[in-house]
């Protein structure tokens, strides 16, 4: 019985006791929840950012589908007519020429719109970042003043 007594019960364990060295250095919450919500506020425009760029490439896809259907068109109605079948193999190569052309420079044009808009919203998230780790560094350092 003297040994039960002798052993630290679970319950006799003294959390202040340990803790009374942790110091806690309390932080300027509203500058903290501001922190936060310009953060949010930079997803959001790079997110309305890739928002309009998608909608733009999608225009844009639409227009150049627009724009085949009516070359399509004008072919058909090229071949349609009589002549030499020398004229319609020359009619055709060069349709298929101008295409092809077309179809390179489309495809630049809409690479070069979604790279545009992801390096915007890009830069927006990088700009909000850097300036989160100096707002961090500056709350800190009021911290370890107090």
């Amino acid at each position: 019985m003297a040994e039960a007594q002798a052993r630290p019960s679970f319950f006799d364990f003294d959390v202040t006791k340990m803790m009374a060295d942790f110091r806690f250095r309390p932080f300027d919450l509203e500058k903290w929840m501001a922190c936060q919500r310009r953060n949010v506020e930079a997803f959001a425009q790079a997110n309305q950012l890739t928002v309009e760029a998608v909608q733009a490439v999608s225009r844009r896809q639409i227009e150049i589908a627009r724009q085949a259907l009516e070359d399509v068109s004008a072919l058909w109605r090229d071949l349609a007519q009589t002549g030499s079948n020398e004229d319609r193999i020359a009619k055709n190569t060069e349709y298929a020429k101008q295409m092809l052309e077309k179809s390179i420079s489309n495809g630049r044009e809409i690479t070069l719109l979604a790279t545009k808009a992801g390096t915007e919203a890009a830069d927006v998230l990088r700009k909000r970042a850097c300036e989160t780790l100096d707002e961090l560094r500056d709350l800190a350092k009021q911290q370890s003043a107090h």
